[in-house]
């Protein structure tokens, strides 16, 4: 399936497509395009639009589109929402609401001024997103023992 949304990725728009081919569409197919085109080019391509005003699964309140992702697809997986958390905090600038926030924001815009291009980049962070997905498995472990 195809997936769109807007270019100039930054953390919730590589936690989005991480999301997508680790736990929902294992071949889904990203595109990037200028915010003011998300919509036309995802009718065009039977694309569904994410993270860009208008779409199904974008910002909802205090939710960031990885959290609005995790709910339409009942993912349930503790770690995954452990990991939400990070995410909708640097994502949302909130980033007194999870120690780790800060650093993860720092990674983003590291990748971002390293990786210009989107397909790139969020071909390169997946391993830092891996990463953190398994520090989070092992910080639910310890909780809940």
């Amino acid at each position: 399936m195809k997936w769109i949304t807007r270019s100039h990725v930054h953390v919730d728009r590589v936690a989005c497509p991480w999301l997508i081919t680790r736990f929902i569409d294992s071949d889904a197919e990203f595109l990037f395009v200028p915010k003011s085109m998300v919509l036309e080019v995802a009718e065009k391509e039977g694309a569904i639009p994410f993270d860009t005003p208008g779409a199904k699964l974008h910002h909802r309140d205090d939710l960031c589109t990885f959290d609005v992702i995790i709910r339409e697809y009942g993912l349930k997986d503790r770690a995954l929402l452990r990991m939400a958390k990070i995410i909708n905090a640097a994502d949302t600038n909130r980033l007194k609401d999870d120690p780790l926030a800060a650093g993860f924001e720092a990674i983003a815009v590291g990748y971002s001024i390293r990786f210009p291009d989107d397909v790139e980049n969020i071909g390169r962070q997946f391993e830092v997103y891996d990463a953190l997905y398994a520090w989070c498995r092992l910080d639910v472990a310890r909780t809940e023992k």
